[in-house]
């Protein structure tokens, strides 16, 4: 058993058109032993920006904290809104400074760009290293079952509602397949105008 499927959980980001999408499931648990059926697992970082972990949940809650900080530190200084690659870069830094015991995470960055409204995913691994999707990106338990179902469902420049039913059904059929997530979604779709969160109801066994 790794670290990092201790407490289970998965997270999923796509793309469309002018706008991104970025959803988790909702268990907390113990191994095989389900904690909690409302453990969040993404944060919005501004208005514009959302940050997912999948991985120790101890560990999520700490970089949860200490992104906020970084982020209002950041804001402080610059006197801007941080854009959300210079945040994936932050990510990085963060991750990569604690490289010889590193954080049990894996982070998803999804966001629109102030200017362009361009939508821009990326991930990293426990240390740091970014990987720029163009499409989707995924992490946690259910990993494989997320690529499998993502490559059949994800198309270009999906509209907001259809990027969300794509989302939607892509993680709702990965985790009924994986013991360690489910418990229901959470999806978070960022649009130019607005930014919508919705719940969802899964399997609950």
């Amino acid at each position: 058993m790794s670290i990092m499927e201790y407490n289970g959980g998965s997270v999923v980001a796509m793309v469309g058109k002018n706008c991104v999408a970025i959803a988790s499931d909702l268990r907390l648990g113990n191994q095989a032993l389900t904690i909690a059926t409302n453990f969040e697992k993404v944060f919005p970082v501004t208005d514009r920006i959302m940050l997912g972990m999948a991985g120790l949940a101890s560990d999520v809650l700490t970089l949860r904290d200490r992104f906020r900080l970084l982020v209002n530190m950041y804001t402080i200084k610059e006197e801007r809104e941080i854009e959300p690659e210079t945040f994936a870069h932050l990510v990085s830094s963060t991750l990569y400074e604690k490289r010889f015991g590193p954080y049990f995470i894996e982070p998803i960055i999804a966001g629109l760009s102030k200017g362009s409204n361009k939508p821009f995913i990326a991930s990293t691994d426990v240390i740091g290293c970014i990987n720029f999707a163009k499409g989707f990106v995924v992490c946690g338990t259910a990993t494989d079952k997320l690529f499998g179902v993502a490559e059949s469902l994800w198309e270009p420049d999906l509209e907001p509602e259809d990027l969300f039913e794509t989302i939607s059904q892509t993680l709702m059929n990965a985790v009924d397949r994986d013991a360690f997530s489910g418990w229901g979604v959470v999806v978070h779709v960022i649009t130019p105008e607005k930014a919508f969160t919705r719940y969802l109801r899964a399997r609950m066994d």
